[in-house]
């Protein structure tokens, strides 16, 4: 089974794009294995206190965020698209079992693809409308997303996450 192709809504998505020096087989240890995610999902001086995750479709990823003054935020997204070393798709409209969230805000669609020893890494996050893409973007989504890939990858080369 084929996924389907996103198409992108460039007044409702945002996009991150990279090819990455580091193999789709530790990029994807790196996203679907607590001990490693907590390791670099949050950009720094932030960091991720507890994760745990139900990698499968209605599965859950929960995760708490600790900001640098000691604040915690947690975070509970569903999956539901799990396409092992190519695509995961979580949304926080949904927790885990499919049940609706009480705020939702984005999805957020991980594509993954081998080039050589490379990857080809792309992040879409997908809003509603382009008020919430507009807010998510003034967030600082391209440079909180864009550091955490960059922290991924700086834990996988110093041997993080091993083969």
């Amino acid at each position: 089974m084929t996924s389907p192709i996103i198409k992108i809504d460039p007044d409702r998505d945002l996009v991150l794009e990279r090819e990455i020096d580091v193999p789709v087989e530790l990029v994807w240890k790196a996203w679907t294995i607590p001990e490693h995610l907590r390791q670099w999902f949050a950009p720094k001086p932030w960091s991720i206190t507890s994760c745990d995750l139900d990698l499968r479709p209605g599965g859950a990823l929960n995760f708490v965020m600790r900001s640098p003054d000691g604040q915690e935020y947690p975070n509970t997204q569903c999956y539901l698209e799990v396409t092992p070393l190519e695509r995961l798709i979580l949304t926080d409209t949904l927790q885990g079992g499919y049940r609706p969230s009480a705020e939702p805000f984005f999805t957020a669609v991980l594509e993954f693809a081998r080039n050589g020893a490379r990857t080809r890494y792309k992040a879409i996050a997908i809003h509603g409308d382009g008020e919430a893409r507009k807010k998510h973007e003034q967030m600082g989504f391209h440079d909180g997303w864009g550091t955490v890939l960059t922290q991924m990858v700086e834990y996988i080369k110093v041997g993080g996450v091993r083969p």
